[in-house]
Formats: structure tokens, C-alpha cells, sequence
């Protein structure tokens, strides 16, 4: 039997591996399929006269199935995690504006723009965002879908089509979930029909925003209903909001524990959590913990949304990261959105958001910068509920090599050389190149 994709890795570094930081790993794939992950017997680097090093790949070709291929210490990754992400409004910042910087502005402009957005036009921004991610090295998104159905059947599912569409574009190169956004407002038999047929349509979640809901209670009981209908996590917008009385999570905790879905159902944001004394905050981390919810920190669009009514000390929205992790909840971080109204910045670098995550935490520690790593790879991979992640014999052959040693390097210098390979070939490369004057 023949053997595709034959590759022999010399010289990795795993740091998500359990053992020695220091320990540098000899790996082999074949068929899409990890085959073996071995500590290298050897202290440090192996030189192996017969190699090549990573710099020398092809993209095209057949290097990987007759060489061994020298990583030099280099960091190899599962792929990163993209657990929360709007692809369909990336790279709209041009075309939408916000000039407060306030998230009311932004849902109001946004909203009014959706009518224009033609099919194409959103499957090349959905397909341009999800190859910018993959390209940074994300394996896996979790992106969020509008659903205007204030605009109309046709509109809401133009949504939905068009994510469908690209999602087709990019398979064989990165995997894309979606959640249904469903309206917070103007709830009808007809919308909630439209919600379902979008769910049998291809949709792997349910969510909206229970905060901003006129009746926050029958609106999650509703979505908790679709998720067990379907079979499908609950992955929720939550309390993106200044307000320290805004405190919807403890509600979704209790949907959770009533119908029976602890562990189920994912919260982004938490803004308002950190707004609020230390001692009611405890009390609902304990809620929290007890509906097994799953948190997602997103601290650009946070950083840039929030606070802006406040003078003097300005409230900076991002949740408390560090007490739900002491209290047993997964949380992990994300890029929410790309240069759009809501985020004018970012490229969908989820390296970069682990750098911003690390800044907004206080998060500098060799120690921290491990978290930081999980917090964009293991975590997320598990909160969206990946099965076959990893690097172990019997997984998938997908991963992701950066120019760095550990994870501190990583963050701090974000290297522009990365190598993605996924099953059975290189994807993508980028390398940066870096001249001085000769003259000087």
C-alpha cells in the first residue's frame, strides 16, 4: 500500500507536549495521519546530514515524501483556534461607519447597511477572512452569522447561503463552524420558522444576544429549545455592556442547568462582570462553574468598544479571565471582529490577539505565556468541540511550524515565518525577508 503525504520531522518543539519544555520531538505522518510523536533520545538539536531545513520546503512537489525535514527547534502547533469570529462583516470598515467608537453606533449602521450586501459580496469577505486566519495558522473558526430577518426573508438568508458558499471555498484548507445569530428583537412565528430552516440549512450553533432582548428569559428558552432540537451547542453574545446591573450570564446559567445542557452552552464577552464589586462577581463565577459554561474573551473589540462614556478611570470591558480560570472554567481568547465598524483593527492573527490578551491581563510570565497558548489552541479546540485535535498517532496531520523556540518568543515577536501543512501537504508559507544596507 502506498503511503500519501509521507513526512519525517526532525528537531520540533511541542510546547503544548506534556514533559520537558526543553525536549525537542522526532515526528512521522503518512495518509493524512500522524504515525508517531517521539521524545528525540538525544540533548538538543540532531544534526542529520541527510535533512533539509524547513526554510528549503516546497509547496508543490514531493520534498516532504523523500527527505527528512530539519525544524531547528522551531514551535510546532495543532493549528490555532478561531473560537469566535464574524467572517461576514470582516474588512466593512470602509464601507460602514462608527464615528462614536460606541457598540450602539455600530449595530445601528451595520444593521442599516445589510440590505446592500450582495450575495458575492459577502462570500468574498467571508472567503478573504477565513484564508487571512488559516494563513496566520488558525485550522478551525467559529464564526458568527447575521440573520436580519428584520430586512426580510431574502436578506436573512443571503446571510446564510453566502456563509455556506465560502465555507465550500475553504474546505481542504481551514475548517469553519458557524453559529446562527438570531435577532434579539421582534421575535414572530415567521422568524422563528426562518430560524429553523437555517439551522437544517447547515448551521453547527445557535446564539444571539439575551442582554439586548426585550424579554430576556423567553428569548434563551427559546434558543436552548432550537439546541436540543438540533443537537447543537448554545454560543452566546453575553453582557457586552458597561452597565454593572447588566448581568444576564447568571440567567443563562440557570437555562443551562433547567433544561439539562451544563456544559453545552458558550458565553462570549462577560464585559459587565468586570464592572461589578468582587464579591457578586465570586457569586456568579460559582453559577458559572456549577452550568459547566464555557467563556470566550475578546479583548480587542472590548477594549475599543467599551468605557467610552467614562471620564477620568475608563473601564476597559475585559472580563475577568484570570477568576474563572481559578474556578475551573475554560476560557479562551478570540479576534471577534476585523476592521469592521466594531473593530477597526486586526487582520485575524490570533497570535496577535494572544499578545493583546497578555497586555490587557497583565499576562507576562513564561508561565502566562503558556496559558496564552492554550487559551488560542487546546481550549478553544475543546470549547468548540473538536474531536481529532492534536498532535498524537491517529490524528489528523494539521498543524502549524512558527519561527520561535517557545511560547514568551512567540508573543513577543509575532514572527512573520510560518509553514501550515494539513493532511497531506504544505498549504502555505510566509517568510520574511530581512536586509541591511551593506554600505552602513
Amino acid at each position: 500500500m502506498s503511503l500519501l503525504g509521507r513526512l519525517h520531522l526532525i528537531n520540533a518543539r511541542l510546547p503544548l507536549a506534556e514533559g520537558s519544555p526543553a525536549l525537542l520531538y522526532e515526528l512521522t505522518a503518512a495518509n493524512g495521519l500522524w504515525q508517531s510523536v517521539t521524545p528525540q533520545q538525544e540533548q538538543g538539536i540532531i544534526r542529520d546530514h541527510g535533512s533539509i531545513p524547513l526554510e528549503d520546503i516546497q509547496l508543490t512537489g514531493s520534498t516532504s515524501a523523500s527527505r527528512t525535514i530539519d525544524l531547528g527547534g522551531k514551535i510546532l502547533l495543532p493549528g490555532l483556534v478561531e473560537a469566535h469570529a464574524h467572517l461576514d462583516k470582516a474588512f466593512t470598515s470602509g464601507i460602514v461607519r462608527n464615528e462614536s467608537g460606541t457598540l450602539g453606533e455600530a449595530i445601528r449602521n451595520y444593521s442599516a447597511a445589510v440590505p446592500q450586501f450582495t450575495r458575492e459580496a459577502l462570500v468574498t469577505r467571508i472567503h478573504k477572512a477565513a484564508l487571512r486566519a488559516a494563513a496566520g495558522g488558525a485550522t478551525a473558526i467559529r464564526s458568527h452569522v447575521h440573520f436580519p430577518f428584520e430586512h426580510g426573508r431574502e436578506a436573512a438568508f443571503r446571510l446564510v447561503h453566502a456563509a455556506l458558499e465560502a465555507r465550500e471555498l475553504v474546505s481542504g484548507i481551514v475548517d469553519i463552524q458557524y453559529v446562527l445569530f438570531v435577532p434579539s428583537r421582534g421575535h414572530t412565528p415567521a422568524m422563528w420558522e426562518a430560524v429553523d430552516e437555517a439551522m437544517q440549512a447547515g448551521m453547527d450553533a445557535v446564539g444571539g444576544a439575551p442582554h439586548i432582548a426585550d424579554e430576556p428569559g423567553a428569548y434563551l428558552e427559546q434558543l436552548v429549545a432550537i439546541a436540543r432540537k438540533y443537537n447543537k451547542d448554545v454560543d452566546l453574545h453575553a453582557d457586552e455592556t458597561d452597565d454593572p446591573q447588566v448581568q444576564t450570564v447568571s440567567a443563562i446559567a440557570a437555562a443551562a442547568i433547567r433544561n439539562d445542557y451544563q456544559g453545552r452552552v458558550v458565553v462570549g464577552h462577560l464585559c459587565s462582570l468586570s464592572a461589578i464589586e468582587e464579591s457578586r462577581a465570586a457569586a456568579i463565577i460559582d453559577n458559572m462553574a456549577l452550568a459547566q459554561l464555557k467563556v470566550i474573551t475578546l479583548p480587542a473589540t472590548n477594549l475599543y468598544l467599551q468605557g467610552r462614556g467614562d471620564r477620568g478611570l475608563v473601564r476597559r470591558g475585559v472580563t475577568r479571565v484570570k477568576e474563572l480560570m481559578a474556578a475551573g472554567i475554560p476560557v479562551a481568547t478570540a479576534s471577534d471582529n476585523v476592521q469592521d465598524p466594531f473593530h477597526p483593527y486586526g487582520s485575524g492573527d490570533l497570535l496577535q490577539m494572544g499578545l493583546l490578551t497578555g497586555y490587557s491581563l497583565q499576562m507576562g510570565s513564561a508561565d502566562d505565556a503558556h496559558t496564552l497558548l492554550r487559551m488560542l489552541s487546546t481550549i478553544p479546540a475543546s470549547l468548540i468541540g473538536l474531536k481529532r485535535y492534536g498532535i498524537k498517532p491517529g490524528l489528523p496531520a494539521r498543524f502549524v511550524v512558527f519561527d520561535a523556540s517557545s511560547p514568551i518568543e512567540l508573543f513577543a515577536e509575532l514572527p512573520i515565518n510560518r509553514w501550515i501543512y494539513r493532511d497531506t501537504r504544505w498549504l502555505y508559507h510566509s517568510r520574511q525577508l530581512s536586509e541591511w544596507n551593506s554600505t552602513l
